[in-house]
């Protein structure tokens, strides 16, 4: 088997009365700039980049806990959440690792507001790992 993978994004949590706050940061001190910010599945979201790099911070409250049962119940806004690989073909990639054994946390699943199909999976050590399929990114 080989997959191709690229770097997409890093992810992370943060209670919501830290977002504007850490957009903040992030814009002043290293030069990142608002791609885009919405509301879905009851969090905010914000998508920063600068240049090939991209963060989603992700607002949610701060009483939800890991460990990871499905990828809502992941969120901790005390640790970064995921990272996130890019591939051609969500739903063939997530066949190949079904077929070794690797269970899906979550997806495969359209974000309408991002124009992309994703699927959650972690690794051995319950780290998440997001798989991003090419979309509009509008």
């Amino acid at each position: 088997m080989s997959i191709s993978l690229s770097h997409d994004h890093v992810g992370i949590t943060l209670t919501p009365e830290d977002l504007d706050a850490t957009i903040a940061w992030y814009s002043r001190t290293l030069g990142f700039t608002v791609e885009r910010r919405f509301e879905t599945h009851g969090m905010t979201f914000a998508f920063l980049v600068h240049g090939d790099v991209r963060i989603e911070l992700m607002a949610v409250a701060s009483d939800r806990r890991a460990p990871a049962g499905d990828i809502l119940s992941s969120m901790n806004p005390a640790r970064l959440h995921h990272f996130c690989l890019a591939v051609a073909d969500l739903d063939a990639v997530v066949t190949d690792l079904r077929d070794l054994g690797v269970r899906l946390l979550g997806g495969p699943m359209t974000i309408e507001e991002i124009g992309q199909r994703v699927a959650f999976v972690s690794d051995n050590l319950g780290n998440i790992i997001e798989l991003a399929e090419p979309g509009t990114r509008a």
